[in-house]
C-alpha cells in the first residue's frame, strides 16, 4: 500500500468534499462581476501594468527586471523594491492565453490574477495542480474580440477536491517528482528531435544544391506569381454560410504546417470577387508574419494582401519538391536578403519573389529527392510517428495521471 492510499484510508475513506475555488482563496482584486460573499478577504499585490514590463520571477526565485521601450520603467531591482512581492501563489493571466502559474518566494507581477489560499485547508501547490487539471475549461471563460480575458465569475466557481492537507501534500509531492520527470525526458527527447532537425535541413540543403549542369530560371519566367486582395471594409463581407467562400488568414495556419485544409471564417460571394481566388495545389507565401513560408492549399478560397500566390508550376515542378525547395534555408535566406532594407526586414512583394532564380531538375529526379525528404520530415515532425509521437505520449502520461491522482469519491453530504 503506498503512503497516499494509507492516508486516503485513515483520513477520508469515505470520499471528500468538493467546494468552489472562491470558499478557500483570497485573490489580489474584487472582481466586478463576483457576488461580495465570494470574496472575503483581499490580499493585495503590486504590480507593473503588463505593457509597462517585462518581469517575471527567475526558476531559482530570485527577481529578473527586463529592460522595456518605456524610458520611465526602473530596471534594476533596487529601484523596483517597492514593487516587489512575496508569498506562495497561483497566477492567471488578466488577457491573453490562459495558463496557470506557481510563484513561492519574491515576484512581481502584471496584468495577472493572484490567489493564495484563504485558510490552512488549502496548499497552493494542490490548487496550482487542480487548476492545471481544469485548463481547458478555464479557457473556455476567457472572453472577447481582441484580446481575451477571463470571466473571473465562472473561474471562481470552478469546483475543486478539498481531501485533508496531509493527503493534498503527499499528492503534491507525488506530481512535483513525476513533474520533474516528465519534464527531464520531455527535455532530453526535444534536444534530440532538435538534433534531427538540424540533421534533416543539412540533408535536405544538399539534396536541393545542384551542380551547373542542371538549368535555373527565375520563378517569373516559369510560374503565376499574384498579390492577394481584400474587400474593404472586410467585416462587410464576413459570412457565416457555409456555402459561401473559404477567406484564408495567417491565424488558419501554424508554423510547421504543409497544408491549409480549412479556414475559420468565409467570405460572401460578392467579397470574393473584389479579392485574389486561388485553388487547390496552388502555392501561398505570407509576405509579412512567418515571413517567406510556404503553404501548399487543399481547399480552394480566396487571400487578401497579406498573402502571395504561385501558380502554374505543374510543367516545372512536382508540388512537394517545390516546396522542399522554397522551405530550404538558401531560398528563405534570399528572399530575408532581398526583402532587406537598411538592416530591417520589409515586406516580401511579387517582384522578389519572381526574381528568384531556382534549379529545375528532371522530374525524375525531384521525386526521388521527395521520396528521401518525405521519410525524413514524417521522423521529424509526424506526430504519430518518431520523436514527437513520444514527446506528445509523455505529455499525455503526465495529465492522465495527474487527472487520477485529483479525482476523488465524493463525500455525501448529510440532509
Amino acid at each position: 500500500m503506498s503512503e497516499l492510499e494509507r492516508l486516503i484510508n485513515e483520513l477520508c475513506p469515505n470520499g471528500v468534499e468538493y467546494v468552489p475555488i472562491w470558499q478557500v482563496t483570497a485573490w489580489d482584486k474584487r472582481f466586478s462581476n463576483v457576488e461580495n460573499s465570494k470574496q472575503k478577504k483581499i490580499v493585495k499585490y503590486h504590480y507593473f501594468l503588463a505593457s509597462d514590463t517585462k518581469s517575471f520571477i527567475n526558476e531559482n526565485g530570485t527577481i529578473k527586471i527586463l529592460t522595456t521601450n518605456q524610458s520611465n520603467i526602473y530596471t534594476t531591482e533596487e529601484k523596483v523594491k517597492k514593487f516587489i512581492s512575496s508569498g506562495e501563489v497561483i497566477a492567471i493571466p488578466g488577457g491573453g492565453n490562459p495558463i496557470v502559474q506557481y510563484y513561492k518566494g519574491k515576484f512581481i507581477t502584471a496584468d495577472n490574477r493572484i490567489a493564495t489560499s484563504l485558510d490552512k485547508k488549502l496548499n497552493v501547490k494542490f490548487l496550482y495542480y487542480c487548476m492545471q487539471n481544469k485548463i481547458n475549461e478555464i479557457s473556455s471563460f476567457y472572453r472577447g474580440s481582441g484580446i481575451k480575458h477571463p470571466n473571473m465569475s465562472k473561474v471562481l466557481d470552478l469546483l475543486i477536491p478539498l481531501p485533508p492537507i496531509e493527503v493534498q501534500r503527499e499528492i503534491v509531492r507525488i506530481l512535483d517528482n513525476f513533474t520533474e520527470l516528465t519534464t527531464e525526458l520531455t527535455t532530453e527527447l526535444t534536444t534530440e528531435l532538435d538534433k534531427r532537425k538540424k540533421q534533416y535541413e543539412y540533408y535536405r540543403d544538399t539534396l536541393l544544391t545542384f551542380d551547373d549542369n542542371v538549368k535555373c530560371k527565375t520563378l517569373g519566367e516559369i510560374v503565376n506569381i499574384v498579390r492577394g486582395a481584400s474587400p474593404r471594409p472586410i467585416r462587410s463581407f464576413i459570412s457565416e454560410n457555409d456555402n459561401d467562400v473559404p477567406w484564408i488568414k495567417i491565424g488558419d495556419v501554424r508554423i510547421g504546417d504543409k497544408y491549409i485544409i480549412k479556414t475559420k471564417e468565409k467570405i460572401t460571394r460578392e467579397g470574393a470577387a473584389k479579392s485574389r481566388y486561388v485553388k487547390k495545389g496552388d502555392f501561398i507565401l505570407s509576405n509579412s508574419m512567418s515571413f517567406g513560408r510556404p503553404y501548399i492549399l487543399s481547399i480552394d478560397g480566396c487571400i487578401h494582401d497579406g498573402w502571395l500566390a504561385i501558380s502554374g508550376f505543374e510543367n516545372y515542378y512536382i508540388t512537394d519538391f517545390l516546396y522542399y525547395l522554397i522551405s530550404s534555408n538558401r531560398v528563405q535566406e534570399a528572399m530575408a536578403q532581398k526583402a532587406s532594407f537598411g538592416g530591417a526586414v520589409q515586406n516580401l512583394n511579387s517582384d522578389i519573389v519572381k526574381s528568384l532564380k531556382l534549379p529545375i531538375p528532371p522530374l525524375s529526379e525531384q521525386q526521388r529527392i521527395v521520396d528521401i525528404l518525405d521519410r525524413f520530415d514524417s521522423l521529424c515532425n509526424d506526430i504519430t510517428k518518431g520523436l514527437p509521437a513520444e514527446i506528445e505520449a509523455r505529455k499525455k502520461q503526465y495529465e492522465y495521471y495527474r487527472d487520477k491522482l485529483l479525482s476523488f469519491k465524493e463525500l455525501k453530504k448529510c440532509n
